[in-house]
């Protein structure tokens, strides 16, 4: 009764972190899925973001198949304020395209990005900010769980940044090449039990006559401190390419600055069909330092340290927590 209380106990106090601040305790990944949460990593944290996936399609009316394997990538770096970061990010393919509608198989390998993009975030609205109601209950676990309406408001960030393609790149329209422009809303709802829903709406390569709108639903739910499990629905719609993707998988927390994740990636159609398996790892070095902060009394302190030395004893909390 005791372990269980306790690890309920850290398991609210992760979550508050996680949903009302820009820097954490623990890493704040958008990894196992392609999102982006509507949060920073927080000042002087850069943070690695990295994963392999395969590659294996076929196209049943163009008779033809691709197989291959690829490398994504993110850096992102929190940049003077708590609401802004910049992030670099990019995926690199190599495959092997077979077309089999002629009398002998014809095959052609492939590589090169899929995408590469600089841009910046900068988180514009956070609903809990300074509010009262955003602090867990440490009396009540049932409390902490029970359904509150104002977290159907999101947090909302934009994102503004520049493709770079390069000439005759096989993932590509055939007009892209170059700097194009990227945008997106993102945005973020924190339920309580350990829920947390992002939505991404972006428009891509801007200004191509092959210009892209993709949205991106991702619905994460954290069973434990270290295990995490998600769904993901990915629609991408331009006269070069669209599809609509589904992923599922999860993540496990081995440290504060470190996570494992793995996924898999499918569609529900034959122009082509898609399944791909992902596995990726993130790396925080954590830089972060928490601002002084005024006690009324002429002196200055380190916020940080002063909330971990505020201890409750186990009488404290409700009996019925648990």
């Amino acid at each position: 009764m005791r372990i269980l209380k306790s690890i309920s106990i850290l398991i609210l106090i992760l979550t508050y972190s996680m949903s009302y601040a820009q820097y954490t305790e623990v890493i704040n990944s958008n990894r196992p899925g392609l999102s982006e949460s509507a949060f920073a990593v927080g000042v002087n944290v850069i943070q690695f973001e990295v994963g392999a996936f395969t590659v294996k399609e076929e196209h049943v009316p163009l008779e033809y198949e691709v197989a291959g394997f690829g490398l994504d990538f993110s850096v992102r770096y929190g940049l003077l304020f708590e609401q802004l970061e910049i992030l670099l990010d990019g995926a690199y393919q190599n495959d092997q395209i077979t077309f089999n509608s002629a009398s002998v198989a014809v095959e052609r390998d492939r590589s090169n990005f899929r995408n590469f993009t600089l841009g910046a975030k900068y988180l514009v609205y956070d609903p809990y900010k300074n509010a009262e109601e955003a602090k867990p209950n440490l009396y009540s676990y049932h409390a902490n769980r029970k359904f509150q309406w104002k977290s159907l408001i999101p947090a909302v960030a934009v994102y503004a940044g520049a493709n770079f393609d390069t000439k005759d790149n096989p993932y590509t329209a055939p007009d892209v090449e170059g700097f194009s422009p990227k945008v997106m809303i993102a945005t973020q709802n924190n339920f309580n039990g350990g829920w947390v829903f992002v939505m991404n709406l972006i428009k891509d390569r801007i200004g191509s006559e092959f210009s892209e709108f993709q949205y991106i639903f991702t619905l994460t739910h954290s069973f434990t401190p270290q295990w995490v499990v998600f769904g993901e629905a990915q629609g991408i719609s331009s006269d070069f390419y669209a599809d609509n993707i589904f992923r599922i998988g999860g993540a496990y927390l081995w440290n504060k600055d470190f996570q494992l994740d793995a996924n898999i990636a499918f569609n529900t159609k034959d122009t082509p069909s898609v399944f791909n398996i992902a596995f990726g790892a993130s790396y925080r070095l954590d830089f972060h330092k928490d601002k002084k902060i005024d006690n009324g009394n002429g002196n200055t302190g380190n916020y940080k340290k002063k909330r971990k030395n505020r201890k409750k004893t186990e009488d404290e909390f409700d009996s019925d927590g648990i």
